[in-house]
């Protein structure tokens, strides 16, 4: 199995065995293994590639962060092969045609709500049945499907997940760019660069082996969180922005939002250069952010 194939997906300790394969496995193994999580390359793992690029390209390390110029014709190879190989030998039922499809219209809708009636009627599938092949994809580690937050919320809030193409280098050859391309031009840059930071943290958190449990928020009268966090006892906040230059009204309704939580930590994520600390309030960068992570006492 190749080192690409490896650093993404959930794997056994003992026999490196995936989820896809376990079905072959004659007898238990409760209580003989643990099993393990392996991202696509994180910002801090690569240093010396430029966060730009490792945006674009994702972190697939055969798929162009080390590489550049081998975007996006990998993802496009490995989209093919896990559509005609791998998810039908795992047991999707659909044909690879249906599979790419469906596959287009969730980069299509990254970063939204999810509506599986509306993608069902594209399709010509009940929403059922999308929602099967939902379970598949999530499976393969291909999207995330982001839970609404409801504990301790008071207000009406929208009930459906949010989805994402987990990897951006796979969502942006979904979308057709390639090694030269512009991100910063596309009209749903803002939702590439919501996805990306939301991978990086909980990836981050993930290899430090801190439990967390991910939400978003969005109420009937437009209160919104990016992401919402579980961390213990303590439930962090954040808001992400692609500006360089956070307005004060941007944090406000961070603050608001984040008031109706009761959450712990606030953070405002965004390209700023000059990050800023004030108590258990943060406005800074990605990298920054993810530096804080790794170094804190958890």
């Amino acid at each position: 199995m190749s080192e690409s194939r490896r650093r993404n997906g959930r794997f056994l300790i003992l026999g490196s065995v995936s989820p896809g394969l376990m079905h072959h496995v004659s007898e238990s193994l409760a209580g003989r293994l643990s099993l393990v999580e392996l991202t696509p390359f994180l910002l801090h793992e690569v240093p010396e590639v430029p966060l730009e690029t490792a945006w674009l390209v994702g972190g697939f390390p055969d798929g162009g962060i080390l590489n550049p110029s081998r975007f996006s014709r990998w993802q496009q190879d490995y989209l093919a092969l896990l559509t005609a190989r791998d998810l039908p030998q795992w047991g999707l039922p659909a044909r690879p045609q249906l599979t790419e499809r469906l596959l287009r219209m969730i980069a299509a809708v990254h970063g939204q709500t999810w509506n599986a009636s509306q993608i069902g009627k594209s399709l010509g599938l009940s929403y059922a049945t999308v929602n099967g092949y939902m379970d598949y994809l999530e499976g393969a580690f291909l999207i995330r499907r982001l839970l609404p937050y409801s504990s301790n919320l008071k207000k009406r809030a929208v009930k459906s997940p949010k989805c994402y193409i987990r990897d951006t280098g796979l969502l942006h050859a979904l979308f057709g760019l390639g090694p030269d391309a512009n991100l910063l031009v596309q009209p749903w840059v803002g939702a590439s660069w919501e996805g990306f930071a939301i991978e990086q943290i909980l990836g981050t958190l993930g290899n430090l082996d801190v439990p967390h449990a991910p939400f978003f928020v969005r109420t009937s009268d437009r209160y919104e969180l990016d992401l919402v966090l579980e961390v213990g006892e303590e439930v962090w906040a954040f808001e992400i922005k692609l500006t360089s230059h956070p307005s004060r009204e941007d944090l406000g309704r961070l603050e608001k939002t984040a008031d109706l939580l009761s959450a712990d930590w606030r953070v405002l994520l965004s390209q700023t250069p000059d990050p800023i600390q004030a108590g258990k309030s943060l406005s800074a960068l990605l990298p920054w952010l993810l530096d804080f992570l790794t170094n804190r006492a958890w």
